[in-house]
């Protein structure tokens, strides 16, 4: 997708924010090498995502004491840049097939680590934002709306996306009735879904499946090469003031989204999704 890096973040929206490498460098795509779901998909990546109700600052030497604190930890974060949204971004080269990114939006402390050796080794440069946020962004725990976990997994196909979903995810589903129509084709298959893992409702798990057909691809047969995303989302909103790190719950999160990915998203989601693309191959 155009990377929704660009688009402004509504506080306590389920926006997905930067999540993938869909602006790697051309050539790698088709590539594969490992990461621990690449029997799955061709991309992996876990991001955090803390939202705020205040702007964060955007001071000078705030920020460049705060990118220089991530790089002294993380070398190969050298790329830094500001898009036209006002957020500030350190990055590893994207054009390599794992890497790192850290993000200071207006209203968000955002980070990814795409295709990681595991997934603790993407906890790293997550905690370290975390850990270092009271103290160099002055973000306090009375101003914080939410703490995000999300595990990313994108399946490149060159055909229509959504018709893949339809037949994988919808195949047994009423809701695919229409496409029982003569001559009816998929052009908008991409479910969300939302439970409560707490009792106060404030730990939320939704599963978001992506495609990236439009209805003029579909309509010409013209398709490009691109990628369905599957995400799960891991959100512990903060209206009760945990007394706990926010690193503690981060890394709580995580070992729960994993414990989901592997019980339920994998074997229910991402592998019909797979098995269905690998049949049109």
């Amino acid at each position: 997708m155009s990377s929704t890096r660009d688009r402004a973040p509504q506080s306590g929206a389920y926006d997905h924010g930067s999540v993938g490498p869909r602006n790697r460098a051309p050539g790698l795509l088709g590539v594969q090498m490992s990461n621990p779901f690449s029997a799955f998909c061709d991309d992996f990546y876990v991001n955090m995502r803390l939202g705020s109700q205040l702007n964060l600052p955007h001071q000078r030497e705030t920020l460049l004491h705060f990118f220089e604190r991530i790089q002294k930890e993380f070398p190969a974060m050298s790329r830094f840049r500001k898009n036209d949204a006002g957020e500030f971004n350190l990055e590893e080269d994207r054009g390599s097939h794992s890497y790192r990114w850290a993000s200071v939006e207006p209203k968000r402390l955002a980070s990814g680590h795409v295709n990681p050796a595991t997934v603790e080794e993407a906890l790293q440069l997550h905690t370290l934002l975390l850990q270092m946020a009271p103290y160099h962004l002055g973000i306090s725990p009375v101003e914080v709306d939410y703490l995000d976990v999300l595990f990313g997994f994108d399946l490149e196909f060159g055909g229509n996306h959504d018709e893949i979903i339809a037949e994988s995810i919808f195949a047994d589903s009423p809701l695919a009735c229409l496409t029982e129509e003569s001559g009816a084709k998929a052009v908008d298959f991409q479910p969300t879904v939302t439970v409560a893992l707490s009792e106060d409702c404030r730990l939320q798990a939704r599963i978001d499946v992506v495609t990236r057909t439009n209805s003029y691809q579909v309509r010409t047969g013209d398709y490009s090469d691109d990628v369905i995303s599957v995400y799960l989302i891991l959100r512990r909103y903060w209206g009760d003031r945990p007394k706990d790190p926010m690193e503690k719950l981060l890394a709580d999160m995580a070992q729960r989204g994993e414990e989901l990915c592997l019980n339920h998203l994998i074997p229910k989601v991402l592998k019909p999704i797979s098995s269905v693309i690998s049949s049109r191959s």
